[in-house]
């Protein structure tokens, strides 16, 4: 029998730790930086903490939280508003990296959830022309500060 990777992390609250961690990380590291910017300009942080750990939760084989609030649990979708660059990805990577090692989480079981993580990070890479800004460069906000 396989264990559920949530109970392997140490089960709800544990989920709700690193997801804290993660959004620390986002809100003190430089590679937070466009993570933070993106977020606060639309819900901001304490609405992502809250929907992340929602996510996460069913995601790692918990209760799915996210889907009974919303009805589904397609990344696509709940990403579809938002312009990520590859670099974005990296920078979420970096974050939960940061929050998984503080939170003590390792193993072969943590190595395959960081190999998850980055394929479905890559996946949200999206084509920043779309949005009419150039592809991998610094954005701009319309006070002229680079994000």
């Amino acid at each position: 029998m396989s264990q559920l990777m949530i109970d392997a992390i140490g089960g709800e609250n544990a989920v709700r730790r690193l997801v804290e961690d993660f959004y620390d990380f986002v809100e003190l590291l430089p590679e937070g930086e466009t993570l933070r910017k993106l977020h606060l300009r639309g819900h901001g942080l304490a609405h992502v903490r809250e929907e992340q750990f929602n996510f996460l939760s069913g995601f790692l084989g918990g209760r799915r939280y996210y889907q009974e609030k919303h009805g589904h649990m397609d990344l696509r979708r709940m990403h579809a508003h938002v312009p990520i660059s590859a670099q974005d990805a990296e920078d979420w990577l970096t974050c939960m990296d940061r929050a998984l090692e503080k939170n003590q989480l390792s193993g072969p079981q943590i190595d395959r959830l960081r190999t998850t993580f980055r394929r479905i990070c890559m996946m949200l890479v999206n084509d920043l022309r779309e949005w009419g800004l150039p592809a991998e460069t610094p954005r701009v906000s319309r006070d002229g500060e680079k994000f």
